[in-house]
Parts: structure tokens; sequence; C-alpha cells
């Protein structure tokens, strides 16, 4: 028998194999993707973003989304749609994938309701840990998963228990220069973006080598902060962990005591197992948690497994937000600066975290479109005037490629919980292998676009600021679906929570949920740095279950 068995091997499980397999305990995850390291991923743009190389083929594995059209609530699996919800289903998951912009929530964060009341229609709480409980395990990733970066002094800094980041910033883009002259000119400060990508080499990770192909790929050179390449790599070297891959986890069965007694999962050949462990572990991602929960039911728990309050699925989070948009050429930098290939932008605004009226705002990453020619090419087919090709469409390109470039600003801002958008199973579709799929009901808040809305209008100041062209804003009610959380939230009360402030099922003891399921509220940043740092944080309540020595934060 294992001391732990997780269930995925993404941001939420990561720490937890790491930190519980190096103080002696048996770890066993399980993952439904294959075992990809650095020596298998390469930049092919039609292998890793145009195949589903490394997710679920949608015929196979798919979900069912519901929309709000003409005032009723319609259903479509993605299979018809396309419109994919898997991000990675690999060893690491999308934590191999992610572009690494890491920020922390601020300290109002953890208490959205305190600080800033109720709002109608939406499911907002306080959190029921503050940002203090959580600083040092923020710390601790900067330091183990490893977090490149220079503090940038700004009108809402979280506090830190360390001056700096443990590594120094990656290297800039020459338009980070242009970004900063502008924020200064419009009185206000451009914060160096920290970045889950090493600067320098790590033990066995090299430093980025700046190949221009980061977000959406799997790093070759271990330089960005995967679970795989930072966390479970290394713990693989203390012989106590085990991963196994390509198993598909089906059921969590529970004893007379409401406790979880084996998992049921199918080999990649569709042979069924039963394995038992201590503890469990369940980090699949928001909307596969929840899934397999629901899935998971049993004469104690006839709606799902810690489900007997109704709230697993329930206040899914995404982020909202969009993107604003500016095209450049040698008009406004020197090509010999704008070409650069490679190097990060590197910057963030996050002068308006907080608004004028003391509402919450958000914040808005620089970063070039990617580098992708099949995607920047297939956009200049047409005009217009309609298709265009031949010599007409090879001037465009070569124009796209070698005279243009794109600056975008992604916007972050909450995501509002509410009732119209939670997960559940629809036992009218089924997956490969015979599993009722999940049900995706997206409800955006109108508050979600009013403040995406409004921090578009502020980014935009600063790329006309820089002169930018054609400028662009995209701030839309659908979700970005790399970004999941919510779904299992934390709290002190059984019937409007599933986990306690531990990440311990309140009705099932020996089951934790460690991905960004026990969220809230989101924030108005990425969710990937929180959820890595809360991992470490419920590794040691487990380590201390388990009698091992805990660190002294």
């Amino acid at each position: 028998m294992f001391d732990i068995c997780i269930i995925g091997s993404g941001a939420g499980a990561g720490p937890i194999a790491y930190e519980l397999s190096l103080s002696g305990a048996k770890v066993l995850i399980l993952e439904k993707g294959d075992f990809y390291r650095e020596k298998d991923f390469s930049k092919d743009e039609i292998a890793f973003c145009r195949r589903s190389i490394i997710t679920p083929k949608l015929k196979e594995e798919y979900h069912v989304i519901e929309e709000k059209e003409d005032g009723k609530w319609i259903s479509t699996p993605t299979y018809k749609s396309g419109w994919d919800f898997w991000n990675g289903s690999l060893v690491g998951g999308s934590s191999n994938l992610m572009s690494g912009f890491f920020h922390r929530l601020h300290p109002k964060d953890f208490r959205l309701k305190s600080e800033f009341g109720a709002i109608a229609g939406a499911n907002v709480v306080d959190w029921p840990i503050l940002y203090d409980d959580m600083e040092p395990f923020y710390e601790k990733v900067e330091r183990i998963v490893g977090v490149s970066g220079e503090v940038t002094p700004y009108r809402f800094q979280e506090p830190r228990s360390t001056g700096d980041f443990p590594f120094p910033p990656t290297a800039e883009h020459p338009v980070s220069h242009y970004i900063d002259q502008a924020c200064k000119r419009l009185s206000i400060v451009a914060v160096k973006t920290p970045r889950a990508i090493m600067s320098v080499g790590k033990g066995d990770r090299n430093a980025c080598y700046y190949s221009n192909y980061c977000g959406s790929y799997g790093c070759s050179s271990g330089a960005k902060g995967s679970a795989r390449a930072a966390l479970l790599q290394p713990a693989l070297k203390s012989n106590n962990l085990t991963i196994k891959t390509k198993c598909f986890v089906k059921k969590l069965h529970t004893d007379k005591h409401n406790r979880v007694s084996e998992v049921e999962y199918l080999d990649e050949y569709g042979q069924k197992h039963l394995l038992k462990a201590k503890i469990f572990v369940l980090a699949a991602q928001a909307v596969e948690s929840s899934r397999l929960l629901l899935n998971s039911r049993s004469k104690a728990f006839p709606q799902g497994l810690a489900n007997n309050s109704a709230q697993v699925g329930k206040n899914l989070l995404f982020s909202a937000g969009g993107v604003v948009s500016g095209e450049f050429d040698a008009a406004q930098i020197p090509l010999q600066e704008l070409m650069v290939e490679g190097l990060f932008v590197n910057r963030t605004i996050k002068a308006w975290y907080f608004l004028e009226d003391g509402s919450k705002g958000g914040i808005s990453e620089a970063l070039f479109e990617h580098a992708n020619p099949i995607v920047k090419s297939n956009k200049l087919k047409w005009s217009d005037e309609g298709l265009i090709w031949g010599d007409r469409l090879s001037k465009a390109i070569y124009e796209k490629l070698n005279k243009k470039k794109v600056l975008t600003f992604e916007i972050f801002n909450d995501w509002l919980p509410n009732d119209d958008c939670f997960v559940s199973v629809d036992e009218n579709y089924h997956d490969k292998h015979g599993v009722p799929v999940a049900k995706i009901r997206i409800g955006s808040h109108p508050l979600n676009e009013k403040v995406g809305q409004h921090i578009a209008q502020k980014t935009r100041t600063v790329l006309e600021e820089m002169g930018a062209k054609n400028i662009t804003e995209s701030i839309s009610p659908y979700p970005p679906q790399n970004l999941q959380a919510g779904g299992c939230r934390f709290g002190n009360d059984p019937k409007t929570s599933v986990l306690d402030k531990e990440c311990r099922a309140h009705e099932v003891k020996n089951l934790f949920v460690t991905d960004g399921s026990f969220m809230p509220t989101g924030g108005s940043v990425p969710y990937t740095w929180t959820i890595y740092a809360n991992s470490f944080r419920v590794a040691e309540v487990i380590k201390k279950e388990l009698g091992l020595e805990t660190d002294k934060l």
C-alpha cells in the first residue's frame, strides 16, 4: 500500500509529491497522459499546437458546454464545436505549457467580501486563510520551482518576507524600454514581470535559451518551472515516488467510515485496477476533479463523493478579461530593435489592480503575439474584399513576419463566482471509457466584462502613447479554458464549502483536493503560483498527519 495516491500531476500535485517523497513517504501518481521529458519537446507548431498530441482527441474524450442563447441554456458537446477544455494530458499537466507569468494574490484578495462588500448575483466570500498564511509558501515556490525577476515597487505591492526574487530577471526585449517610457509619461509604473522561468541553471535544469516559442510549448531546456521539471523529476531520485502514466481514474470508492478506501482506474489497455492508499489527493484540474467526485457515487454519497452539501462543481472560476493589441513597425521602433526574437517583454501594468472608486480591478500583461508562423500567416488570407492568394498573400506574409509586430496586453480581472457557472455530469454523453462527461455551464457575471472594458480603455492609452497602429480590443464573456479554478471551494462551513481550510474534504477525512478547485475567488492574476503555494502548504499538513518532520517556515 502507498502512503499517498495523487490523481493528476500538475501544479496542484507536484509540491505534494515532491515534499512527501523527499520526507520518506511512499507516493504514487496516477496520470492520464504520457511522460514527456526535455528531449521529447520540440517547437513544432503542427505537433504541439495544431494537433491533439498532448491532449485527448475530442471524439474520444470531450466536454459538454452550456451557453445561454435567447434566454435558454443550450448544450453542445465539444467534439461538435471544437472548443477544447483540455489543457495538457501529460506528466506535469498544463504547467508544461504555461508562459510562466507569476503574480501573487494581494492580501485583499483573501478578504474580497469584507473589503469590497457583497455583489448582487455573485457568490463572493472571504477565504478561510489570510495572505500571511500563504506568504511563506509563495516564497518557497520562488526558491524551489524557481522564479526569476526583480521586485518593482508600486502602489499595491504585496508584502514580502524576502527583499527580492532568488533568481535574476530573464533577458528583456527592447520594447520593454518603450513601455516603461510611455508609462512614465502617463504617471504609472510598469512592473517587471516575475516568471517561472530560470534565467540561470539550477540542478539538472538549464537556463532559458530564448527560443521564441514558450507559451503553449513544452520546455526542452528545463528552464520553465513546470511541475514535471521542477518537482517530479527531482522527486523521482528519492526512489519513493512512482508515476503510472496512461491511467484513467474512473472512480473513488469509500468504506463504512466514509474514507476513500481505493481508487479504480483503467490502464492504457483498458484493464481495470483497484489500488489502496492511506491518503488520496485529487489534483486533476478544476473541471475534471469535480467530474470525478460527481461520478464517484455511493450509498453514503448519492450525489457524488464529498457532495452531500451539493457544493461540488459549484462556483467554477475562470479568468475574466481579454486582450488589447497594437501594431508596430519601423515608424515607431527601429526594426533592429523591434524584430529581435526570443526575449521576453516582461512588463505588467498593475496600477489598476484597485480602481479609483475603491472597487476591484485587474492587471494588463504585455507580450508579443505567439511566434507561430502558421497562425500568423493564416490570418492574412482574408482582406476586406475577400480571400487573397498568390503574390499578394506572399507579400503580406513577408511584411508580417519581417517588418511588423503586434504587442498585446492580456487583461486579467476577477471572474465572479455565480450560480450560472458550474460543473455537473451529463448522463446523455459518455467518453470512450463509458463514463459520463463533465457539463460546464458558462455564465459570466456582467461585472466581469464591465471591469475588463474599463481596464482595456486604460491599457489602450499606453499603446496610444507608444504610437501603436491598428489598436484593437476584445473583452468577452467567454472564458479562457486554460485558467480553471473553483468547483471544490474551501471554507469553514461544511454546508457552503467542500473542503476545510487545509483542503481536506469536510466529509471524507483522507481526501484532499489541491488543484485550483479549492479557490473560492480567483483574484486578478493567473492562478498557477497560488496553486503551487497552496499545495506546498497542504503538504505540511499531510506530513504532520503521517508523523513526518515538517518544515519550520
